[in-house]
């Protein structure tokens, strides 16, 4: 069996520097994704995906494989009792600005088929929170991913 990827593209009314600062602020991701982002975000540093609830429970941690402030962003993801059934997987973010809309293209790629369903479900849920709170300043009234 070969390892599988999940793409998806959003387009967002916001700048590159907002996107990016949304995606790489503990504070602000754990607003509208529910888990805190947490590095430097220098390339080879550790991050961590930290639950909002101030458990300090982390559970997807990797390593900043690429950090082009504020155009691209790759990070290494893993449940931090061990990697999927093709080791870490990689999550890419491509920011790409035109006139004053932005394109997030998110690409995870290295999954086993239940990571690649899990990808497909939990990004769509991500991206529309993020987007809703980049446009109007709050997430959505219910965390999407909870959604029956």
């Amino acid at each position: 069996m070969a390892a599988l990827s999940y793409r998806s593209i959003v387009y967002l009314r916001a700048t590159p520097e907002r996107v990016w600062h949304a995606l790489t602020n503990a504070d602000e991701s754990g607003v509208y994704w529910g888990h805190r982002n947490i590095s430097t975000w220098l390339p080879g540093a550790p991050w961590e995906h930290q639950r909002a609830d101030d458990s300090g429970i982390a559970d997807v941690i990797g390593i900043v494989e690429t950090a082009d402030r504020p155009h691209r962003l790759v990070t290494t993801w893993a449940a931090p009792d061990g990697p999927g059934p093709f080791g870490p997987s990689r999550v890419t973010f491509e920011i790409q600005g035109w006139r004053d809309l932005i394109r997030l293209t998110v690409t995870h790629d290295n999954l086993g088929e239940a990571e690649r369903a899990d990808a497909e479900q939990g990004w769509s849920a991500v991206l529309s929170n993020l987007k809703t709170y980049l446009e109007t300043g709050h997430p959505l009234p219910q965390q999407p991913w909870t959604m029956p």
